[in-house]
């Protein structure tokens, strides 16, 4: 299942549920009493709640409360983290981890939160409650979703190392390992998804799209597109146009 995110608040009356999915509920503000499986505890932003899947589970609160609920697949998790957070169901939630929820939630309330981000930022999250040693995929996932959602940033591999909490050496060699290309490579081909994603799904000006997306100006871009996907980017956007109109 890909990895979703919802905001909720909770009344006083317990509601019930079991999933086949985990879930992690991550308090913004309030206190929530639950019960998983018959281990009760109170979720607050200081302490979060795992749930396994086919748990049942219980939650109320009596005050003003509002949470992240961040569901996903628990097969896709390491087995060492997913057995750390099950033996404790109720996690502290770090300084570290706590920036890491602030900053999801800033990420759903402007963009949606795609599942792609979401699937970036999972990992980290996870090891951060597990209070395990973040592994440098994880870092380097999480680096590459604030990456993306800030293309037009004058990203270079020192930058980008920064953001992953690494050294240039090392983020060559994660990109290497995990990723197959180089930092450069992939910041390329990053941006000229974005910018054909908004050639297809926008109507903002070309020179516009350029400059957000990092280009010098409207001539690099198109120079860049020649390059790589051998169309300029008018014309992309008038073949998706015209694709879209035969599809309805």
């Amino acid at each position: 299942m890909p990895t979703e995110i919802d905001l909720r608040s909770y009344d006083a009356v317990p509601s019930a549920g079991v999933h086949s999915f985990a879930q992690l509920v991550l308090p913004l503000k309030g206190k929530l009493t639950l019960d998983i499986d018959g281990a009760g505890g109170v979720a607050h932003p200081l302490r979060a709640a795992f749930i396994e899947p086919g748990l049942v589970h219980t939650q109320f609160s009596r005050e003003p409360n509002q949470s992240l609920i961040l569901d996903f697949d628990l097969a896709a998790v390491p087995e060492a983290t997913a057995g750390r957070l099950a033996e404790r169901p109720y996690a502290p939630i770090s300084a570290p981890a706590a920036k890491l929820i602030d900053f999801i939630a800033l990420m759903r309330a402007q963009s949606g939160a795609s599942p792609a981000l979401l699937a970036n930022w999972t990992p980290l999250l996870l090891e951060s409650l597990a209070q395990q040693e973040i592994r440098p995929a994880s870092r380097l996932l999480a680096a590459l979703s604030r990456i993306e959602t800030h293309p037009g940033q004058p990203w270079s591999t020192e930058t980008m190392a920064g953001a992953a909490h690494m050294s240039v050496s090392s983020l060559h060699r994660v990109f290497r390992d995990e990723l197959q290309t180089t930092p450069l490579a992939w910041l390329t081909d990053m941006r000229l998804r974005w910018v054909c994603r908004q050639l297809a799904e926008t109507d903002l000006p070309i020179a516009r799209l350029a400059t957000a997306a990092g280009y010098a100006d409207q001539s690099a871009l198109t120079h860049a597109m020649r390059r790589a996907l051998d169309v300029t980017p008018l014309a992309y956007r008038k073949r998706e146009r015209q694709d879209q109109t035969r599809i309805r």
